[in-house]
């Protein structure tokens, strides 16, 4: 099952970065993740009041506002990576926040068997290579890489804390909503600084161009959510190294979807480092 739900979610992981990264090209990104948590809050919110989720209410939820916090600052650096672009090399990057919940893991006594092992770092390993040789030359290229690693890193951390927030499944309803509820607060709240100081808040074509992408920011919004709830379940029914290494293969998902839908051209090095992460999530799934 931790197999099964951690492979779920790198599936909507890979969905939600290409919907996300195509928006931010049109919309200013601070636009894209107010609005598409906004989305979210509204269904989850429906959720927690059909199932009576609001009585779960615990001092564990602090960890979900601590992934509220920290959710939005990274899905901003990587949209505004992913708008620099190109997809194929943005995507596997921000995968190193896998380092994160994988480190704790280990530290708090997961001990993956010998094949496990090797599939975590034939996994990581393939993902990186999955980017291909484009870390150097113009300066924008690495300031897409900066962004990227700042957003690997709160990936990570979110992986980490949303995973402590809940023991139960009407319990993680709870925790999500409350977690994108406090996305929304923070968001906003760098939105507003963002038009004080003369930035925007609307594309070029204006509100017209925000509500026509509206089925597409609630798609982003909420299979992000959907993919925080998969990793939550995937990290509480086995060893947390594995379900985050397997999580975290959603860098494949995008650039394939890149490859499909904006024939972005992998290199020999990303096809074999795709490859590479796919041997990995069977001796994940296996070991």
């Amino acid at each position: 099952m931790t197999a099964l739900f951690a492979l779920a979610t790198s599936l909507l992981w890979g969905l939600a970065d290409f919907g996300g990264g195509l928006l931010t090209r049109r919309i200013p990104a601070l636009t894209v993740v107010v609005v598409s948590q906004t989305l979210a809050v509204l269904v989850l919110g429906t959720i927690v009041l059909a199932t009576g989720a609001w009585t779960e209410a615990g001092p564990q939820l602090w960890y979900a506002v601590g992934a509220g916090v920290v959710g939005p600052a990274a899905m901003l650096a990587f949209y505004k990576a992913l708008a620099l672009g190109p997809m194929g090399v943005v995507s596997p990057l921000g995968s190193l926040g896998v380092v994160v919940p994988v480190s704790i893991g280990l530290l708090v006594g997961d001990r993956p068997g010998l094949l496990q092992f090797a599939g975590i770092a034939v996994a990581i390993l393939g993902v990186v290579l999955a980017g291909g040789p484009e870390l150097r030359g113009a300066p924008v290229q690495r300031q897409a890489v900066l962004l990227t690693l700042v957003a690997a890193f709160g990936f990570g951390s979110v992986m980490t804390l949303i995973a402590e927030a809940s023991t139960t499944v009407t319990g993680l309803f709870l925790a999500l909503f409350v977690q994108r509820v406090t996305n929304v607060l923070v968001g906003g709240g760098a939105l507003y600084a963002s038009v004080r100081r003369g930035g925007r808040a609307l594309p070029e074509g204006g509100p017209g161009v925000v509500r026509a992408a509206l089925p597409a920011l609630a798609f982003v919004g909420l299979a992000d959510v959907a993919a925080n709830g998969t990793y939550a379940i995937a990290a509480q029914q086995g060893p947390v190294t594995v379900a985050a290494v397997l999580a975290s293969l959603y860098p494949v998902i995008t650039a394939l979807a890149a490859r499909g839908v904006l024939k972005e051209r992998l290199r020999a090095v990303q096809a074999a480092g795709a490859g590479l992460a796919l041997v990995g999530t069977v001796l994940l799934a296996t070991g």
